[in-house]
């Protein structure tokens, strides 16, 4: 039987190709959309394209706690959860600290902390009860790590999602589950207005590598992650972000 990954939001973006890097990599996928079910298609074909099998589930993380079962319901179909990447996220709102409204605060902890929380529950006690051990993959954000002005909510659920990385790693330990988060830069994505944006024909002078970054490159990662290739990585966050974090140490000098 072939491994199982579930991929949160992989109707795009980086959920999306890293649907299709696991697919090459060997892996059956769980895709879940919010609204773009035609994307999700999109990706199915890719997984089928490589050989592998492919599940769709809407997956709608304001409606907790209830959504976070389209991971059992994935599992189910597909025959277990060997991976699972919490990608679904959101980067709105963004705005004033003393305008932000308790809703839109609560729609984006829902969506990036409290949503990713429950749906790691959910496939940690899939992975301990099957005893073969397994990998979580958070896609936190660089803004892990740096606040950002204006981005109290989003700042602050990045943050507590690489902080739950750690409490993570180190309950799920002694079952073999491995739990780890990828914090990118800027990348091109839908979520940043860049969709279907080369991100070698945009200069960003300001940051070292001087161009945002491609989704398969934080695919790579994943598929990384996910591979036995890091079985001695866990509690880990890795930065992938052309080198935004070193811009802080350039302008304190």
């Amino acid at each position: 039987m072939s491994p199982v990954a579930i991929v949160t939001a992989s109707d795009s973006g980086i959920g999306q190709e890293s649907a299709r890097e696991l697919a090459e990599n060997g892996f059956d996928l769980g895709i879940t959309y919010h609204e773009d079910e035609a994307g999700a298609r999109e990706t199915l074909a890719a997984v089928e394209k490589a050989g592998r099998r492919g599940e769709i589930r809407r997956l709608d993380l304001t409606d907790l706690p209830d959504a976070a079962a389209v991971i059992d319901d994935l599992a189910d179909s597909l025959g277990g959860v060997d991976v699972l990447v919490n990608n679904a996220g959101t980067g709105d709102p963004t705005g004033d600290f003393l305008q932000l409204s308790y809703e839109e605060w609560r729609k984006v902890l829902d969506t990036n902390l409290n949503g990713a929380f429950l749906c790691s529950q959910r496939a940690a006690r899939r992975m301990a009860n099957a005893g073969n051990g397994g990998h979580i993959i958070n896609i936190t954000s660089v803004h892990e790590h740096i606040p950002r002005i204006g981005a109290s909510a989003y700042c602050a659920s990045k943050g507590g999602l690489g902080l739950l990385t750690k409490v993570m790693a180190m309950e799920l330990a002694d079952y073999g589950v491995l739990v780890n988060a990828i914090a990118p830069g800027e990348i091109s994505t839908p979520m940043t207005g860049q969709e279907d944006t080369d991100p070698a024909t945009v200069d960003r002078p300001n940051l070292p590598l001087g161009r945002p970054g491609h989704a398969r490159e934080i695919a790579a990662w994943v598929a990384f992650l996910a591979s036995e290739r890091a079985s001695y990585a866990t509690g880990q966050s890795f930065v992938v972000d052309g080198g935004l974090m070193l811009m802080a140490a350039e302008l304190s000098s």
